[in-house]
């Protein structure tokens, strides 16, 4: 079941101010308020979806599209392309998904460490 009270939730209800830059009809995207890069955005969904699976098993098409077009869209406007950047996402206990909303985080600007802290998985 969907929590209608967590922090996601409530800033789409403008009950929580968040910093914005961009908003459409499915997505609103913002600055994260703890950042670990110089460029660190949160994309949210508009919509009752609690993680990954949830949202692409039960959103429009549309819906899907447009959020990852956004996405794409800002990181050409933070001008991060040409360097690199990271989407994260997290779902799950296992996959420390803290927010039961799901959304991707936006990092770049500046060189980024590993995926995982002492792993030697890197692509």
């Amino acid at each position: 079941m969907y929590d209608e009270n967590n922090i996601f939730a409530k800033i789409l209800r403008s009950e929580i101010p968040c910093n914005k830059i961009y908003e459409d009809n499915y997505t609103l995207i913002f600055h994260d308020i703890k950042p670990s890069a110089p460029v660190h955005l949160l994309a949210i969904p508009k919509g009752k979806f609690k993680s990954f699976n949830d949202f692409i098993l039960n959103a429009p098409q549309e819906h899907i599209t447009s959020y990852f077009k956004s996405i794409q869209n800002i990181t050409n406007n933070q001008k991060i392309v040409d360097s690199g950047y990271r989407l994260i996402t997290n779902h799950g206990n296992h996959g420390m998904q803290t927010v039961e909303h799901f959304h991707v985080h936006i990092l770049g600007g500046k060189l980024l460490g590993p995926i995982i802290s002492g792993d030697k998985f890197h692509t």
